[in-house]
């Protein structure tokens, strides 16, 4: 903790199904890219600290895996991310889209601010899709009989529209409080986390079905070079079975040549500098269910 006076803080939670948008309201939030994005659910899989120092205020944003029946060990490790990051915070933000029907993840997330005495916000994204508002007040009326939400707002996650409005809305559960991150933080993330996850999000994007989320990604070694703006990253890529190693690979290398050619690029937006990315494939059979190869992976 920073030693400010007449500073205030708020810890605030992003939860709800997958593929609502979450990370991409907790990137819009802190203005960095912090937490991965794709259009596959349970993209995310452990929870993310974002931070944003506005003014005397800093928000700690936490991210956390979209709440889901759990299949595997990992998937359980997942649910319970949800559970522990809604149980101590300042407030929560539900993220849901103007569908027609309450799910229930999101019921049950409702039944936990409820059951802890959560004040919450509704925040439906996506309203860039809605083409009838009145289905967009329905939405909100529906969920609104199941929670006295402190206030309901829709928002664009993708192009920021009405995100202000929602940090605004947010600065009410600040407290006072000295700052626990330095005000140009603005994630809790190691850099080898934030670069494998970098890498990881490309294989979300460049494979299909269920190999990305039988992937796992682990940075063995990054060196900076000496008297040269270059740093070598050798990355492990881990997948279940033999079949899905060679697609990883892809022909003659091209998929993996592909993978690494768009994770580099977004690394050395990230680290500021040049970056000689290896990649390599490994072979872990059933993974997800191992839990002894879970927590080996950073998930503890």
């Amino acid at each position: 903790m920073t030693g400010q006076s007449n500073t205030k803080t708020a810890f605030i939670a992003i939860v709800g199904r997958p593929n609502v948008g979450k990370s991409s309201l907790l990137n819009r939030l802190v203005g960095e890219k912090v937490a991965i994005v794709s259009d596959k659910p349970q993209t995310t899989r452990t929870r993310i600290t974002g931070v944003l120092t506005k003014g005397d205020t800093q928000f700690m944003f936490i991210d956390t895996p979209g709440l889901h029946k759990p299949r595997t060990k990992l998937s359980e490790y997942m649910v319970k991310q949800v559970d522990e990051s809604v149980a101590d915070v300042d407030a929560a933000v539900l993220v849901a889209e103007p569908e027609n029907e309450i799910h229930k993840a999101e019921q049950d997330l409702i039944e936990a601010f409820r059951a802890q005495k959560i004040p919450a916000m509704l925040c439906i994204n996506k309203i860039d899709l809605v083409t009838d508002k009145e289905k967009l007040l329905a939405v909100i009326a529906r969920f609104s009989e199941q929670y006295p939400f402190s206030a309901v707002l829709p928002v664009c996650a993708l192009d920021g529209d009405g995100v202000d409005a929602l940090l605004g809305e947010l600065g009410q559960f600040a407290k006072p409080s000295p700052f626990f991150f330095d005000p140009d933080d603005y994630t809790d993330q190691p850099e080898r986390v934030i670069v494998a996850e970098i890498v990881r999000e490309k294989l979300l994007r460049c494979l299909y079905d269920e190999i990305p989320h039988g992937t796992a990604v682990t940075v063995e070694r990054m060196h900076e070079r000496e008297d040269q703006d270059i740093i070598d990253i050798e990355v492990q890529i881990y997948c279940e079975k033999d079949s899905h190693k060679g697609m990883i690979i892809g022909k003659g290398g091209s998929m993996l040549k592909k993978i690494a050619s768009l994770a580099r690029t977004d690394i050395e937006s990230f680290l500021d500098c040049r970056v000689n990315l290896q990649c390599w494939v490994k072979v872990r059979e059933d993974w997800r269910n191992r839990e002894n190869v879970i927590k080996s992976f950073g998930f503890n």
